[in-house]
């Protein structure tokens, strides 16, 4: 990790960006503000402060010698001569919560009521904790193990059980893990993260989900739709305003999954300063990556949660 901190002339700290290196021989190297999150980039109280907090991360980029410097702005566009591509493609799908989740089953739509009515009677049950308690008994296992099952179908080398471990004792209270049984077996999981806002803060209190995951051959239980009803009341009793749904390309299935939830897209910004290659190719949808993908996706679980760790922090 790097900071680049912008100082006026007085010593006050006039902007901020934080920077992330992603390396591994398979890869490459990039600078990501911040990989594995839906927005980062710069923070700062002018034009010109932002040009300079860009002017040191390309020359620290250099420094490192990276393909490229990826900027998860949110919404914004910097004007700069070393900024060149940039992806507008993904959108940050939140939905703006009701008081009550009373309210909130009134406000979605019939065809989701009944889905997660399907969920009821087939008799889903649901297991909470938060920080350090889903540390006890077999819950961040079954999470795990959900998880870790779900990344190999779809692709995807899996997270350390270690990174949620963290993300439970550093977050706490703010953090709590979910996992649904059915007939005394864990089909579905996610992990929630509450942002606490001050009362004097210009913005909404949020609950992100950063991890979710059901097992495909239960699907005829509605698990994760009844899931997510779980998450979003979950959001409600814990103060949230918002609940952000992550990215999602604009038409593909996790963005219809999210929109008929009443999500509404918000646009990220995604520039780059380009050194070498092409800022496509970490992509899935791009032909190296998709035989990977393929290859992956037929690697026996234990393997993939044995090497997927190694694999997956060199993946901006």
């Amino acid at each position: 990790p790097y900071l680049l901190l912008a100082e006026a002339d007085d010593g006050r700290t006039v902007g901020y960006l934080p920077l992330v290196l992603v390396a591994s021989r398979l890869f490459g190297r990039f600078l990501v503000s911040l990989s594995y999150l839906n927005r980062g980039g710069v923070v700062s109280e002018s034009e010109q402060a932002a040009a300079a907090l860009v002017d040191r991360a390309v020359a620290l980029g250099e420094e490192l010698d990276v393909s490229y410097i990826e900027f998860r702005h949110h919404a914004r566009v910097l004007d700069h001569p070393r900024l060149g591509p940039r992806r507008e493609d993904k959108h940050r799908m939140v939905l703006s919560l009701p008081a009550d989740g009373q309210t909130l089953w009134k406000q979605v739509s019939a065809k989701v009521r009944n889905q997660v009515r399907k969920g009821d009677s087939v008799g889903l049950s649901i297991r909470w904790a938060h920080g350090r308690d889903a540390h006890s008994g077999r819950l961040i296992d079954d999470f795990y193990r959900v998880f870790s099952i779900n990344m190999r179908d779809l692709g995807t080398p899996v997270f350390p059980r270690g990174l949620f471990r963290r993300i439970l004792d550093r977050f706490g209270r703010d953090a709590d893990l979910a996992v649904v049984d059915y007939q005394g077996r864990p089909i579905a999981a996610a992990l929630l993260v509450h942002d606490a806002v001050a009362p004097a803060a210009r913005r909404a209190a949020s609950t992100q989900v950063p991890s979710a995951s059901s097992l495909r051959r239960y699907n005829h239980t509605n698990a994760n739709m009844w899931m997510y009803y779980r998450l979003l009341c979950r959001a409600i009793e814990r103060g949230s305003e918002e609940f952000d749904f992550g990215r999602s390309s604009e038409g593909s299935g996790t963005y219809r999954f999210k929109k008929q939830w009443g999500a509404l897209p918000r646009p990220t910004v995604w520039q780059y300063c380009l050194r070498k290659g092409e800022i496509n190719a970490m992509r899935p949808d791009h032909p190296r990556q998709r035989r990977r993908i393929e290859r992956w996706k037929k690697l026996p679980v234990w393997l993939t949660r044995l090497i997927g760790p190694l694999i997956v922090k060199g993946i901006p």
